[in-house]
């Protein structure tokens, strides 16, 4: 059985690379109607690398840009179908997991890369597993933090009382939006209101729903972001419930886990945060015992957001010993010659 790793406090501090614009951005045409916001940063050869954001709707923001090495990587990052800056805004429309899956294969083929690094966290985590269970042979090395799989009992966690539980304040503030005969089912209770016809209901609960996960995302509570703005929290709840209520428009729920065999020879790095409380470990755990190519990273000292300083030092590291095996590689190979 894959040892599990947990972080050494005492090691040096690995620190995300300056902000740096992207060199080149566009937007791509989809099929279903959908316009698609593309940006690459680093260098145009570079060593490519797919940044999956999570949500589904959270969008790609340029912090993300930061965890890989300008002077090596290709890094491409995209808005998926409906959020960000992607349009048409908050769409659930032609939008399911296997139009993202066509969309990434899209992305691929137009910047001409043969393979290349899949980075992605939380739902950016389980759309990663899901590409690359499907094109393994396009995927070079996954790097996820925050592990979801589209479980049922994952959702009941998170959205039946289990992290509740551990934030009842908050847990009462966001099930007491509905009528007590609807909490048994707060998903189907929230979709009725975020795709009912009263757009200022829909931004009530919108805001409600991305106000929940957000205060719960790091282990000091609280993403830093306050309150989400309507436009964001529209997009952001009006897919996530879209994904969760069908979901995943995955063919069984536990699809990802039957599925592990077919990336098994493909390198993982997972790194997760000790005190998930979105996505609890026993999910990474789970998958890292199943998958001989993977290395699992337990932060002690982190919850589920990227920021967490700990989970943002580890995948830097990972990112840069990556960049190192490139670069022994090509120069084994340049000997040779």
């Amino acid at each position: 059985m894959p040892e599990t790793q947990t972080t050494d406090s005492a090691a040096p501090r690995r620190r995300l690379y300056p902000p740096r614009e992207p060199f080149r951005s566009q937007v791509m045409e989809m099929p279903g109607g959908h316009r698609v916001y593309l940006e690459e940063c680093g260098i145009k050869n570079g060593q490519p690398v797919v940044v999956l954001h999570g949500g589904p709707g959270g969008g790609c923001s340029p912090g993300m840009r930061r965890f890989f090495d300008p002077t090596h990587y290709r890094a491409v990052l995209f808005d998926q179908r409906g959020c960000g800056r992607s349009s048409p805004h908050a769409s659930v429309e032609n939008n399911t997991t296997w139009d993202l899956v066509a969309d990434i294969e899209r992305i691929r083929e137009s910047l001409g890369i043969e393979r290349w690094i899949v980075f992605g966290g939380s739902w950016g985590a389980t759309l990663a597993l899901i590409y690359a269970q499907t094109h393994p042979e396009r995927v070079e090395a996954l790097v996820l933090r925050g592990i979801f799989t589209m479980t049922r009992g994952e959702l009941d966690w998170f959205y039946g009382g289990g992290a509740g539980a551990f934030w009842p304040d908050q847990w009462r503030a966001f099930s007491h939006m509905v009528p007590a005969e609807e909490r048994g089912d707060l998903i189907t209770a929230y979709n009725k209101r975020l795709f009912g016809e009263d757009e200022a209901e829909q931004i009530r609960f919108a805001r409600a729903w991305a106000g929940w996960e957000s205060q719960l995302a790091m282990l000091a509570g609280g993403a830093g972001r306050g309150t989400p703005s309507g436009a964001y929290a529209r997009a952001f709840a009006r897919l996530e419930n879209h994904y969760f209520i069908n979901g995943g428009f995955l063919e069984t729920g536990d699809q990802i886990h039957r599925d592990m065999h077919r990336i098994a020879d493909i390198p993982g790095h997972i790194v997760q945060g000790r005190y998930d409380m979105v996505c609890p470990p026993v999910t990474a755990q789970k998958i890292h015992e199943n998958w001989p190519g993977s290395d699992l990273v337990m932060v002690p000292d982190a919850g589920h957001a990227l920021s967490e300083p700990g989970i943002s030092e580890e995948l830097v590291g990972i990112m840069d010993a990556l960049r190192d095996a490139a670069r022994e590689s090509r120069r084994q190979d340049n000997a040779t010659l």
